[in-house]
């Protein structure tokens, strides 16, 4: 798949596409990023992208003028690799803006970025955000990491990017790490534990040492269950509401009193 980052700082990527588990995603191109530099686009002796807003505030817009000649060059980018494939797509790539306005980013969401085989063209955006007008005509999602204000999109795009990649074959050493991570199967993810046995004074949890898998099984259950429950209840009433719990599920909520 596919993304191609419209961005002020393409240097800001290059470090985290080359470092740790998830560059295999990036080298393998399985996640093929391609970094626009937005200042390629302006018309102007100072390369400047940005001006007053009309109306009158503090801050700075981002012009529409740099943004859309960007954005038509990665569209014409993407038919040329289209034409040149042996499997060209069919559906158009979706505009995605990271703006504090956007639906929070999910697992879910990520998932299905993870099975989208056109991937998305990703608007980073500065200032104190976009032309409107731009965002009107092209942008077709808006996306947030939460109820927070970020310098600019930069950060969410490797994060939706870092997400996608760790989902991809092959890129962690265990295809099955993140079918057990946090948000997976509706829930808050089980503790962990590794060496030594004992540190502190504190020993590891006795059944993870009984070998007893069917039992391990049904204590990290409990683990999700009840650290759901007290952390994020309203995760644990989505699951229920959407059937996510099974029969067994819902005998230990009601044993735990959750």
């Amino acid at each position: 798949m596919r993304f191609d980052v419209l961005t002020l700082f393409p240097e800001l990527f290059e470090p985290s596409l080359r470092l740790g588990v998830t560059r295999r995603a990036f080298e393998s191109r399985q996640v093929d990023v391609q970094l626009w530099g937005l200042r390629d686009f302006a018309d102007n002796a100072y390369r400047r992208v940005d001006d007053r807003p009309f109306g009158g505030g503090p801050g700075m817009v981002m012009l529409i003028d740099p943004l859309e000649r960007a954005l038509a060059a990665v569209h014409a980018a993407r038919a040329a690799a289209d034409i040149a494939s042996a499997s060209p797509k069919t559906t158009p790539s979706p505009v995605i803006l990271f703006s504090p306005a956007g639906r929070p980013l999910t697992q879910a969401r990520v998932q299905a970025f993870s099975r989208s085989p056109e991937g998305a063209i990703l608007i980073c955006g500065r200032y104190e955000g976009l032309d409107q007008r731009f965002v009107d005509r092209h942008v077709t999602e808006e996306i947030s990491l939460g109820d927070f204000v970020l310098s600019g999109g930069e950060l969410p795009a490797l994060t939706l990017l870092d997400a996608v990649a760790r989902l991809m074959p092959g890129v962690l050493n265990d295809e099955k790490s993140h079918q057990q991570d946090s948000f997976s199967d509706g829930l808050l993810d089980c503790p962990h534990y590794s060496r030594p046995e004992v540190h502190a004074g504190e020993g590891v949890p006795s059944v993870l040492m009984s070998g007893h898998h069917a039992e391990i099984a049904r204590w990290r259950r409990e683990q999700q269950l009840t650290a759901t429950a007290r952390r994020r209840p309203d995760l644990l009433e989505k699951a229920r509401r959407e059937g996510l719990l099974s029969r067994q599920d819902l005998k230990l909520l009601s044993k735990l009193g959750l």
